[in-house]
Parts: C-alpha cells; structure tokens; sequence
C-alpha cells in the first residue's frame, strides 16, 4: 500500500477503533464485566471500513458491495453475541484472566482486552481497507469472494441458530450437539467465519490488495490454534465424557462427513488441530483477540478470550460457554 491518503485513512481507522474500545472498557468498569468486548469485535471491523469509505476519494459499486456485506455480518455476529450473553454476567473466560491478572485489572483490562482487540481488528480489516481504496472495476473475483463471504455469514449464522434451538430444549440437558452442520464439524461457526475472511481477501485481490493476505491468515491462526479449537477443547472433554466420542467420529474444522471411530486415533485429515481431552495439551490459548490471557466464541460457537486477557475475532466470535455443542 502506497497511497498516502490509504495509510492516512488507515491510522484514522485505528483511533476510531481505539475509541470503540476505551468507550467499551468504561462500560465494563461500570457492569463489571469484560465480557461485553466480544460484541464489541464485528463493531470495531465494521467501523473501520465505513471509515475507510468516507475517506475514499470516490465511490463505486464495489464499495457499496463491501459495505452491505460487512454491515450484514456485523449486525448478525453482534447481535447474535449480544443476545446470547444477555444477563448472564461475565464469561467464565474473562473471569480467570481476571483472576490471573489482580490487583488492578480493571486497569489491566484496558490493554489486556479493549487495546489487544482494537489492534487485532485494525489488522484484520486491511482487506476492507484495500477493497474500498481500490479503482478495478468489479470482475469475476469480486463475485467469487463475495459469494464465499456471504456463504460464510450463512453458515456461521445457521450453526448458531442450531446450537441455540438445541439448547432450549431441555430434553438436550448434558447432551451432545451432533445435528445439523454440527454433525459434520465440532466448530461449524468458526469455519464460516473462516470463509467470511478468506472471501473478504478475495474482494482485496481483485482490487489490487493482495498484500493483505495476512489478515485471512491470522484469523485462520487464531480460529484454529489460539482462541478458537484449540481454546475451546482444552479441557472439554474432561467436563464432558461424551464429547471424546463426538471427537472420535467428527471433522474438528472443516465440514466431512462423520466416520466411525477406530482404536487408536480418529482418522480424519482435518483433525490434527485437536486431541482428545485426555491428550490434549494444557496450555491453549483463548480467543482470537485474546492474546495471553477471543476475531470470536465458544466451544463451538463464538470468539473466546485467549490466556492474557483479549477477545475473540470472531469470530462468530463470542463467547466459549455457548457455543460449545
């Protein structure tokens, strides 16, 4: 990126973004509650991008593109997390970072959750940046990434909307969810949120950005390695005995169809992100935004904070207890 107006606009970005969360972390001084960071990730994403468009020196339906569709996953994934943490107090997540980082966390918290996150979504919106700053005319590619975004808040979005109905019933009480797409991946909502990202950078391609790749690919690290699989199974099993035979005959990730287990491994070639419960090692790191202490979310379904105190891009991003099947 080159364009000095880009860079310019891309710093004005971050403050807003900053804002987003100082203006967030004054809330959860009042509430207590640092948890409310998770709906905060799509909103700080989101903000960047409509600052990136006012910032452009012209208009065109490519931006009108990335503005729809970023906006529709925004209110879908905040919406969604805020509904689902509505009164019930501070994730158990956040209540072991906060344990792990007295006296002042409250202090802490500032950079450990709200400044992590407003710099991990500064990274992950690059694309947005790229997309609303480039002068191609729509072609092909454009088309495709869209279609892989739009894909992505569709399945995250039907992931949630199974765990959620599951949950309600009370028959379901200490039960798997294995139904639905839950039947063919353990993390169905992280890996539309996988596809969201792959098909933002997609768009950031056709319009010449494809220095930004980075950004897919960290969301990609931290879905699967920091605070989204690895995070939410770290101890799942142990909570949970019925969840190893779940692990034993369904894809972690990427949706494949369910196998039988076998003695000795589970033979899937998705599945070398995790290991049983009683295999797994103990230091998982939480959510995307949460860098040592979660783009989340959940056990299967959400952004989750990581072992130092940051949230969870994303990711249907939200919160670990929830979304866990």
């Amino acid at each position: 990126m080159t364009d000095p107006l880009a860079w310019e606009s891309s710093f004005l970005a971050l403050a807003w973004m900053a804002g987003a969360g100082v203006a967030t972390w004054l809330a959860s001084l009042v509430l207590r509650n640092v948890s409310i960071v998770d709906s905060l990730w799509a909103v700080m994403i989101t903000l960047g991008a409509w600052v990136y468009a006012l910032a452009a020196p012209q208009t065109g339906p490519r931006e009108t593109l990335v503005l729809l569709l970023a906006s529709l996953w925004m209110v879908r994934l905040s919406g969604y997390i805020t509904w689902r943490n509505w009164g019930h107090g501070e994730d158990h997540r956040y209540q072991a970072i906060r344990a792990r980082n007295q006296p002042h966390f409250e202090f802490k918290s500032l950079y450990l959750v709200f400044g992590l996150q407003a710099a991990l979504a500064w990274i992950v919106a690059w694309p947005l940046l790229a997309a609303l700053s480039g002068v191609q005319p729509l072609g092909l590619l454009d088309m495709l990434g869209a279609g892989l975004w739009l894909f992505g808040i569709a399945f995250e979005g039907i992931a949630d909307q199974q765990l959620a109905r599951f949950k309600t019933d009370p028959a379901n009480a200490g039960r798997v969810m294995d139904r639905g797409l839950w039947r063919l991946s353990r993390h169905p909502n992280y890996f539309g949120e996988f596809c969201v990202w792959w098909g933002v950078w997609l768009v950031a391609l056709a319009a010449g950005g494809g220095w930004t790749i980075l950004s897919p690919l960290l969301m990609t690290v931290l879905l699967l390695k920091v605070s989204g699989v690895a995070l939410l199974e770290q101890d799942i099993g142990e909570r949970r005995p019925a969840y190893r035979d779940y692990i034993t005959r369904t894809s972690a990730f990427f949706p494949w169809p369910p196998r039988p287990a076998y003695a000795g491994g589970v033979a899937d070639p998705f599945q070398a992100t995790t290991r049983p419960a009683a295999e797994q090692s103990s230091g998982a790191s939480p959510s995307p935004g949460q860098t040592g202490t979660r783009p989340g979310r959940h056990a299967s379904s959400g952004h989750a904070p990581s072992s130092a105190g940051t949230p969870n891009p994303g990711g249907s991003a939200a919160g670990p207890t929830d979304r866990e099947p």
